[in-house]
């Protein structure tokens, strides 16, 4: 019995000491100075807001790249740079568009999809416009006007969702373009039109829909012309569109990577990951600032992913790293949904991805974390975050839907990998939250760095437990991401 509790004994000081000796690595390399030079460049007024598509952006990711140079990390293998270039577009709005059925001319339309076309005739009402709407119709040479969604599925997004295959349809029958009446209240179709009817950055598009018929969208609150359209078959009226040509360009995700100390867990990775991007200029706040500088979004998650990429430099982890900070977040996730289909190294050897992304913060006292108890790596978060004397919870909203699909880290996971995000400590995402988020006034000196630098270390810290932990962490059992996990792993 005094043998057992000897060796009990003799193990829990190994673990103790082994954990201070992780925290002592942390503190080495992770301090206030090393945290506020790089939150202060990136929300600098200089860099205008980071929007993805401007020099400022670019400007950005090419200091990014020399930090990681900096620190020893490796760039893309197969490059030999620390810059992948994401293809994108700008797009705009058509540079005029007029339409009008049975002699009224149609306001509140968006064109989803543009092309050159002068027509006047006849608009066949095709019901949702589906493949069963076309049974025994000949649409050859005239437009389509249909219902938005299916008899299934019918909101906004479902709409969104079916615009392609509809697309498909009427041009594999001859209809030279689709008219869509969409069932979308004010507040809906406000957002559409913002998204739409201004210019927009969206990943670069193939030449297939490059060639697309014109698609548009009428907004059609209750389907009221709907109802009225359905009445005959066959309606006259006219569209014309002059297409407004996409302008294509690079942006840049920033790629580094640091290789692990064991013979075996080398060839497992560890993403850490934060995007750093922002919204760029915008309307002036009551200070008539109009520079929205996102030091909170997220210049602090890209400094975050730094002071990680600094330590693992300097004292690596059994486990390799691979570190990304992602453009064009703010449009829609658009640097992670790249990487993931073109991935620097496999992403089968990703088997944990600590994203960092933030709103803000309205406690000290906590980190949140979303997606905490997602992932068995969730006793080394916690763990890592008391020994700083932070509490680590998981995301309040997740009742209401939660953030844990609104990050990069969702591209990831919906690959299979493990990936939650470690954010700034909000208890409810509040006024507290909402007076930076987005908002002129998320400037660097209005950070609390005193209960950032315990951020930055608890991050680390965590980074450091799970990159040497012998077990590999994996989804919770159950969790809806766990069959793609399955599949990726072949497990």
């Amino acid at each position: 019995m005094r043998k057992t509790l000897s060796i009990l004994c003799l193990f829990l000081l190994s673990v103790t000491l082994h954990a201070q000796d992780e925290v002592s690595l942390v503190n080495e390399t992770t301090d206030r100075p090393s945290i506020e030079g790089p939150i202060y460049f990136l929300a600098d007024d200089f860099l205008k807001g980071r929007e993805t598509g401007t020099a400022e952006n670019d400007i950005a990711a090419s200091y990014l790249a020399n930090q990681l140079r900096g620190y020893g990390a490796q760039p893309d293998p197969a490059t030999g740079s620390y810059l992948q270039a994401v293809p994108m577009q700008r797009s705009f709005p058509p540079e005029s568009i007029a339409l009008a059925i049975g002699g009224d001319a149609m306001t509140s339309l968006v064109a989803m999809r543009q092309a050159d076309i002068s027509y006047d005739g006849a608009f066949m009402f095709m019901g949702y416009g589906l493949e069963q709407d076309y049974q025994g119709k000949d649409v050859q040479g005239k437009m389509v006007l249909v219902r938005s969604g299916s008899e299934t599925a019918n909101s906004t997004q479902d709409a969104f969702d079916l615009v392609s295959e509809k697309i498909e349809l009427a041009t594999s029958k001859g209809a030279l373009g689709v008219v869509e009446l969409l069932d979308a209240n004010d507040q809906i179709w406000g957002f559409i039109e913002q998204q739409f009817n201004g210019s927009g950055v969206r990943l670069a598009s193939t030449e297939a829909d490059a060639e697309s018929i014109p698609f548009v969208w009428i907004q059609d609150i209750g389907h009221t012309k709907a109802a009225a359209f359905a009445e005959k078959n066959t309606h006259s009226g006219s569209l014309n569109m002059i297409k407004k040509e996409k302008e294509l360009f690079n942006s840049y995700n920033v790629v580094g990577w640091i290789q692990g100390t064991d013979p075996e867990l080398k060839d497992e990775f560890i993403i850490y990951s934060g995007h750093y991007d922002h919204v760029g200029v915008g309307a002036p706040d009551g200070s008539g600032d109009t520079i929205y500088n996102g030091a909170r979004d997220n210049a602090v998650g890209v400094t975050t992913v730094l002071s990680m990429a600094k330590n693992l430099a300097k004292y690596p982890t059994k486990r390799s790293a691979l570190f990304i900070l992602f453009t064009g977040e703010e449009k829609g996730l658009l640097g992670s949904r790249y990487y993931v289909d073109h991935p620097v190294l496999p992403l089968n050897q990703m088997v944990y991805c600590f994203n960092s992304d933030n709103a803000g913060y309205n406690n000290t006292d906590l980190a949140t974390i979303v997606g905490l108890a997602r992932t068995t790596a969730k006793a080394h978060i916690v763990a890592a975050c008391k020994a700083y004397g932070l509490v680590a919870v998981d995301d309040p909203t997740a009742d209401s839907g939660g953030l844990f699909d609104r990050s990069d880290n969702v591209n990831f996971a919906r690959k299979g990998i493990p990936a939650p995000t470690f954010s700034l400590g909000f208890d409810a995402f509040d006024g507290q939250l909402m007076k930076y988020y987005h908002r002129p006034a998320d400037e660097a000196d209005g950070l609390d760095f005193d209960y950032l630098e315990k951020f930055f270390k608890s991050y680390v810290l965590a980074g450091r437990l799970i990159g040497n932990d012998p077990n590999t962490p994996v989804w919770i059992a159950g969790d809806k991401y766990e069959e793609a996990s399955k599949e990726l792993y072949g497990n």
